[in-house]
């Protein structure tokens, strides 16, 4: 799979929390660091995610904002 947006980053998924239309990612990027992505229902299903898969986070946004 090709896709345009730059910032692709590998990791591991290490929990899933479902809900009633969207479920919770959590995906552990390495270094103690884990990146939550809220997706519908369908989508983890579809993917067929589950614990342990190795998957692509995929960042794509207008706006970056970072905070101290």
């Amino acid at each position: 799979m090709k896709l345009s947006a730059r910032n692709q980053i590998p990791g591991t998924v290490v929990g899933i929390t479902p809900g009633a239309v969207n479920g919770t990612i959590k995906v552990d990027i390495g270094n103690g660091i884990i990146v939550t992505s809220s997706i519908t229902e369908e989508a983890i299903a579809d993917l067929a995610l589950a614990e342990g898969d190795r998957v692509t986070v995929v960042v794509k946004a207008s706006d970056v904002l970072i905070g101290k």
